[in-house]
Formats: C-alpha cells, sequence, structure tokens
C-alpha cells in the first residue's frame, strides 16, 4: 500500500539523485495495451468498432449491446460515486473500466446507452423490485435484462417484451391466486419434484434457456420465484436511470510516472466498509460462476491497481508542470529564483481510474523564514484550499486521502518563499480502483499484443453533484463556477426561461468539445437547448435541442471543433419551463493537445503465474503502434500491468 515513514525517508534521500537529463516528451497520452483475448470497451467508439459490424441487423446489435453489459457489469451492490443521478455510476464506459459491477436499473441504464449509442430506441421500466431495458427492433419492443442475464424467446423467435411477459405471469397467477406475492409458496414450488418444479409454471418462463436446471438465473442470486414476482403486473412504470457519457481510458503517462493495474485487490474500493460481494469472488466460482462463459479472462473482478509519479523536479520541470512561476530546477531540485517574491508551480493529476488513496512525500529545505505551502483544487483550478506549510528542513509527508477520495482529477500547487528554500524527491501515490475484467488479459497459447498511443491529448471535464447534500463527498455543479440567469440557484431549473453557462479553459488549444445530460421536459413544451460559444460569449452555437415530454430523458451532443487557437468556450443550457424543467446530471468534455505532449518509448511489463511459477515479460514500444506477441505454454494466472517512460 504505502510505505512506512521510515521507508519514506529512505525512498526520499535516493529520489534527490534526479537526473538533469531532458526528456523527449512531457506527457504521453492515450497509452493502450490491448490482447486480443479482450475486446475494446476504452470509449464508446471502440466498443462500436469491437462489437457492432455494418452488415448487423437491428436484432444483432440490440444482442450486442445486452452482451457487452453481461460481459463487463456483474449484478452487485452498487458503487456511489456521489456525482451523477442517485449517486450511482450511469456511464456505461466508466462502469465497464472503473468498477464492473453494479445493480439493475444500472445495467438497464447501460443497456439503453449503447442501444442509442447504435441508433436503436430504447427505454426503461421499474417492474416489482427490479429495473429492466427495452429495446425497439423488428417493430416490437423487446426486454433484454442484462443483470440478471435473461431474455424469453418467443414462439416465433423473438424476444418477449415486458408487457409479453407480465401477461404470461399474470395468466397462470390468476389461474393459480394463492400464489401471488407468496415468496415461499412460489420457492417451495420452484424446488417440487428435484427442482424441477418450476417448469410448470408460465410457458414463456418454463422455455428460457437461461434458467439452470433448478430455476436459478446465471449468477445464482435470483431464480424463478423471483421472476414470478417481478412481473406480477403489480407495479409497471416507465423509468430510465439518467445514463451519461463522456468518461474514456486515456492513460497518460509523464517522466517519473508508473501506472501499475492489479488482477487482484487489497479489499479497498469506493464505498468502504465491506463493499460488494465480488470483492472477494473468485472468477468462475460462487456469484461469479458464469463469467466465464462470457470470456471472463481475470481471476476476480475488482481491482486496486497503483499510480505513482516521482516529478522530476530538475530541467523538465517546466515540461511536466501545468505551470511554473519563479522556480529553478536542476539537480538538487526546484527553488525559488526570485527570493524577493514567491515561486511556484502546478502539478495536474489527472486519472482515469477513480482514486481511492493518495500520499506525497518529499524532502524540504529551508533557510530561516522559509515556507513551503501546498494547495489543492478539483474543479480545474478555479478554487484553491489550503493544506498545508512546512516551516523545517527535512522529509515530508502528506495524506492525500481524504482530498483525492471519488476524484478523477485535481491539482496542487506548491508555493515557495524564502531564499534557499528548495524541493526535492517529490513522489505522489495512488491506490486506484478498476476492473480486472477489461484488462488485456492472456490466455494460454499464442497472444498478439497491440500497443498504441497515437493521439497526444488530454480531457478537460466538468461534472458535478445537482444534490446540494453531497458537498463535502464530491464536486458540485456550483463548484465550477456557472453564471445564471432565471435559474434557482440551488438546483438547474429555469425560472420560466433561463440559462446555466459554465466557462471551459484547456491548458492547450482545444480539439474537441461534448455534452452530455440527463434531463426533465414534463411539458411538450418544455426545452432544452445545449449551445456554445467560442468568443466569449459574443456569438453562440447550438449543440442540441432536447424536448418533452418526459420526466427522464438523456441527451447528448457529437463532437465539436472549436476554431484553431480555441482555449476557452462557454457552454451553457437554455431552459424553457411550462411545467417542469430540469438536469439532474450533466458534463462537458474538452479534449485538447497536450502543450509539451509528444510520444516516447513506453515500457509496458506483464507479470503472470503459470502452474505456480513467476512470469514476466517486458516490451518497449518504440513507435506510436506496434504489435508483438506474448506465448503462454501453460493457463495463466494474471498477476499485473504496468506502464512507464522507457528510461
Amino acid at each position: 500500500m504505502f510505505r512506512r515513514p521510515c521507508a519514506l525517508l529512505a525512498a526520499v534521500v535516493a529520489l534527490c539523485a534526479v537526473g538533469s537529463a531532458r526528456a523527449a516528451a512531457g506527457v504521453v497520452s492515450h497509452v493502450q495495451v490491448l490482447s486480443d483475448k479482450v475486446p475494446d470497451v476504452s470509449s464508446l467508439a471502440a466498443w462500436k468498432r469491437a462489437f457492432i459490424r455494418d452488415d448487423m441487423t437491428d436484432r444483432q446489435k440490440a444482442m450486442a449491446c445486452w452482451k457487452t453489459v453481461v460481459t463487463f457489469q456483474h449484478q452487485d451492490d452498487p458503487p456511489a460515486e456521489y456525482l451523477q443521478n442517485e449517486d450511482l455510476v450511469l456511464d456505461a464506459i466508466k462502469m465497464f473500466n472503473v468498477y464492473g459491477y453494479s445493480l439493475c436499473s444500472v445495467a438497464a441504464s447501460h443497456v439503453q446507452t449503447l442501444a442509442r449509442y447504435v441508433g436503436l430506441e430504447a427505454r426503461g421500466w421499474t417492474i416489482r423490485g427490479h429495473v429492466v431495458p427495452e429495446v425497439f427492433y423488428d417493430r416490437g419492443w423487446h426486454m433484454l435484462d442484462a443483470s440478471l442475464i435473461d431474455y424469453f424467446p418467443t414462439d416465433d423467435g423473438s424476444e418477449a417484451s415486458v408487457a409479453d411477459i407480465e401477461a404470461a405471469v399474470k395468466d397462470w397467477l390468476d389461474k393459480n391466486p394463492g400464489f401471488r406475492a407468496n415468496d415461499a409458496k412460489l420457492r417451495a414450488f420452484q424446488q417440487e419434484n428435484g427442482w424441477s418444479g418450476w417448469r410448470r409454471g408460465p410457458r414463456l418462463l418454463a422455455a428460457c434457456p437461461f434458467y439452470d436446471a433448478g430455476g436459478w438465473w446465471p449468477a445464482g442470486t435470483h431464480g424463478w420465484y423471483a421472476t414470478m414476482q417481478e412481473y406480477d403486473g403489480s407495479t409497471l412504470f416507465p423509468y430510465s436511470s439518467g445514463f451519461s457519457q463522456g468518461y474514456e481510458v486515456n492513460l497518460q503517462l509523464r517522466p517519473g510516472e508508473r501506472l501499475t493495474r492489479n488482477w487482484s485487490n487489497r479489499g479497498l474500493q469506493i464505498n468502504g466498509g465491506a463493499g460488494p460481494g465480488c470483492l472477494k469472488l473468485v472468477t468462475g466460482h460462487d456469484n461469479l460462476r458464469y463469467t466465464p462463459k462470457y470470456g471472463d479472462l481475470a481471476p476476480g473482478r475488482v481491482g486496486n491497481g497503483d499510480l505513482t509519479w516521482d516529478v522530476p523536479l530538475d530541467a523538465r520541470l517546466a515540461d511536466v508542470a501545468l505551470s511554473a512561476d519563479n522556480v529553478t530546477s536542476g539537480a538538487a531540485g526546484a527553488a525559488v529564483k526570485d527570493a524577493a517574491q514567491p515561486g511556484s508551480f502546478v502539478l495536474r493529476l489527472p486519472s482515469s481510474y477513480v482514486y481511492l488513496r493518495g500520499e506525497l512525500a518529499c524532502a524540504a529545505v529551508m533557510a530561516a523564514g522559509g515556507a513551503v505551502a501546498v494547495d489543492f483544487s478539483d474543479n480545474q483550478g478555479l478554487d484553491w484550499k489550503p493544506v498545508t506549510e512546512w516551516t523545517a528542513s527535512g522529509a515530508q509527508t502528506l495524506d492525500l486521502t481524504k482530498l483525492v477520495l471519488r476524484r478523477y482529477d485535481y491539482r496542487l500547487r506548491f508555493t515557495l518563499r524564502g531564499a534557499g528554500t528548495a524541493l526535492s524527491g517529490l513522489r505522489i501515490s495512488h491506490v486506484v480502483q478498476h476492473s480486472q475484467r477489461p484488462l488485456p488479459a492472456l490466455d494460454q497459447g499464442p497472444n498478439r499484443i497491440t500497443f498504441s498511443s497515437a493521439r497526444q491529448e488530454g480531457t478537460i471535464s466538468l461534472e458535478g453533484s445537482t444534490n446540494p447534500a453531497n458537498r463535502g463527498k464530491q464536486v458540485l455543479w456550483t463548484d465550477f463556477h456557472p453564471v445564471l440567469s432565471h435559474c434557482a440557484g440551488e438546483s438547474f431549473r429555469p425560472a420560466g426561461n433561463g440559462s446555466v453557462t459554465f466557462p471551459v479553459s484547456t491548458p492547450g488549444d482545444m480539439t474537441h468539445l461534448r455534452t452530455s445530460c440527463f434531463y426533465r421536459a414534463r411539458d411538450a413544451k418544455d426545452t432544452w437547448e445545449v449551445q456554445v460559444s467560442f468568443d466569449a460569449g459574443q456569438t453562440f452555437q447550438t449543440l442540441g435541442k432536447m424536448h418533452g415530454p418526459g420526466v427522464h430523458l438523456t441527451a447528448f451532443t457529437p463532437d465539436v471543433t472549436p476554431p484553431p487557437g480555441t482555449r476557452a468556450a462557454l457552454v451553457r443550457w437554455v431552459g424553457s419551463e411550462r411545467n417542469t424543467a430540469a438536469v439532474f446530471n450533466f458534463r462537458i468534455d474538452a479534449d485538447y493537445a497536450e502543450p509539451h505532449g509528444a510520444f516516447a518509448p513506453v515500457k509496458v511489463t506483464y507479470r503472470w503465474t503459470e502452474d505456480g511459477q513467476a512470469k514476466e515479460d517486458g516490451h518497449v514500444a518504440r513507435s506510436v503502434q506496434e504489435t508483438y506477441n506474448i506465448d503462454c505454454a501453460g493457463k495463466p494466472t494474471m498477476t499485473s500491468i504496468s506502464e512507464e517512460l522507457a528510461p
């Protein structure tokens, strides 16, 4: 996990000897390592390339959406980021890569996300104790439940709708009224005749191929008895959890930075406490017994990774820092240049995986009256929170966990005061959470590995909770300094006609901008419009229009390309309310060219075991795209994969 203080002091002493050779790149972006054994789900576009073909029918596309969610999301207690609607994680690509487990309403929203992304109509239903999606194809609606892993084939070879399933269940219960809402009696009926009693229930259910011989769904958490209660018709109303879009995996490496993703965990997960059941489960056993059928090569589901950065406080500091003012850097570290005024530098720490823990260690040198202050920002540098101030020389450590928990991006500002004040041996360490399932695992025999780093771009994302109760747990939407016009101060809601405008700025020239939001437009005349200005508000162009009527609606705008040289934009939602217009969660993503971004060789290290013997493969990728092979004589058990810039 983290070193003890004595070990940290030894590490600091060793790090003080950082070399002064200038790196070829300040940051290498979109580092990706793929195995031919695991589909790429690092973005919606990547997912589409991996799962969707142009010659597919709409039914085949819908099935690919269902299978994707089954493959990369396990039914379990959900992770809570306190960021999106209902505090759940409603971005499908984020869910697949960061967590890999959640509950039914989330899985339903992700089936809808993927279906709509490929042009299919989709919706959600709340039934009794469960939420399921439907996708429209072949002139009808079809229920495709990816959380409990089922759908119901009909006599005509299609898949039943929610209405079809409820009609079948209701008809049987009408004929057998003693079973209605009687959990114990339904369970006993399922077990009759050696666990085959359930086959005497509704014919539509009896013909479903996803029940096992005893009437249990693939994960073994629910059975026939549950289906008979879920679809009994007592509860049925349309409900779509507000899916979000915008997250993409973008592994970025700077000199001295290393990311290790582990096919294991240390019992750490975002919710704290005992966590989901799959935290301790083994693939192929217990509730994960079904996952090998869907290509799961990981030994488990939840991963704890390590992201560590030995910050080069030498001549490379100007290339890796977001900004540096009145600071000189060299072999001895970073120091104040002109002692008459403070010197400072800002580091940005983005991650594709959610931060669980953080720690900082360094060595400080201070003359009389000198000081080093550390400030923290989790709203893209719009505001700064004082963290600590050191006034004595020696090894310093700082626990960042309470600040970085649940974050994907933050900034640290170091302010040095006084003649002779300097920092050296700066190490920033994190534990992150990631899913084991989409990692590029190996299998027995030859494995084709593809490395790429084609886009030298970063992304600035604005996403904040719209629930004021989440302050202290998460960034709020108001933390991004929106300008409100005729909108309520604590909610994203217009008073008649109103707007909310967010400023967006990027460290380099902006290359793309996109938005996503989950909204309400209850009346047919309730509307929202997303607009953007690239000229400081002089003119706005419309990115998308959103209409009612609807209680739970989601919209996203595809990438728009800003004018060359753009580093600032204004994004605004303009609402017109007749009944109820509101935005429940939103996301703005602005891609930009990294000012010091360039490709540099990347070292990729795989570790695994075969028959109990440790194995390792180290490969240095020297071009932006290349392939190589790793051969496994036996069945591998994956351990870790690490990426770092090559020495």
